[in-house]
């Protein structure tokens, strides 16, 4: 189901998505008032939905989602402003699995790059378990991960040689609001992450999760030193590398090396450099 009050993007969109042979468009609404009442009687593996819309737009529309229980792998379309950043992190605490940044011209979304990204995102969102709205049996799979994660840290005593780290290519900014807020704050080694977000998302994402998070959360910043109960969102748009300096301190170092595997930031960029670190 595609949802964009623009019948230009609308068409975009959908040819986009039919030139893929895993995905078929199954129906188009103009607002979310016309999306709820195809979601009311149909069931789809994966819904794209714009954000600014007349009548109802993509927020109101999750809430009434949320509201009668109506379970819907979402992907949020939303543009690149601070605003936007902002709105999308809404959407994502309200139920949305991910998001694309949808350019502000559809000439722009005709371009390659993304292409390649949007559909990257749809295959996720439409692979992914459908929102629980239980949320008892949703704290417990999210107190489940967290209890794995310390089990893998504790694992490795504090005589090993070098120092331990967390590092993360995640399942989506959805499952960061899921998990990072329930790590303790005495948890003995820095987090890295690496999601594909683009540039002016990152920096609202760590704010939003530090606020919500016994640990520090801050968007990864050049030169700067590793700490432990700290997490490290990679800047979009840049590739995040830990490297050594000659005092033996551990350092974070952001490139703006060529795309790798269709994204940038890659998580092998970030793994390897910690191979020789």
């Amino acid at each position: 189901l595609v949802v964009d009050d623009s019948a230009l993007m609308r068409r975009v969109l959908c040819d986009i998505i039919d030139t893929d042979i895993r995905f078929q468009v199954a129906d188009r609404a103009k607002d979310g008032l016309e999306a709820f009442d195809l979601l009311s009687r149909n069931s789809y593996d994966a819904v794209v939905l714009d954000v600014n819309m007349p009548r109802m737009n993509g927020l109101q529309l999750l809430q009434e989602l949320r509201k009668y229980k109506i379970p819907a792998r979402v992907m949020m379309a939303s543009t690149d402003t601070k605003e936007g950043a902002r709105t999308t992190l809404d959407a994502l605490e309200l139920g949305a699995l991910d998001f694309v940044h949808k350019p502000d011209s559809a000439v722009d979304c005709r371009g390659e790059n993304f292409r390649r990204e949007f559909l990257r995102t749809l295959n996720v969102v439409a692979n992914s378990k459908l929102p629980v709205f239980a949320e008892e049996a949703k704290l417990t799979e999210e107190k489940g991960t967290v209890k794995e994660m310390m089990k893998i840290i504790n694992h490795h005593p504090v005589s090993v040689s070098g120092s331990k780290v967390v590092a993360s290519s995640t399942g989506g900014p959805k499952s960061l609001q899921s998990v990072i807020p329930l790590l303790p704050a005495n948890l003995d080694a820095p987090v890295l992450v690496v999601q594909h977000m683009p540039v002016g998302f990152t920096a609202s994402l760590a704010e939003r999760l530090d606020n919500l998070s016994q640990l520090h959360v801050k968007e990864a910043a050049e030169g700067e030193e590793l700490k432990k109960g700290w997490v490290y969102i990679a800047m979009g748009g840049k590739h995040l590398n830990v490297v050594t300096s000659p005092a033996g301190r551990h350092t974070l170092h952001l490139s703006e090396e060529p795309y790798r595997e269709g994204v940038r930031p890659c998580a092998n960029y970030m793994y390897e450099s910690l191979q020789t670190s």
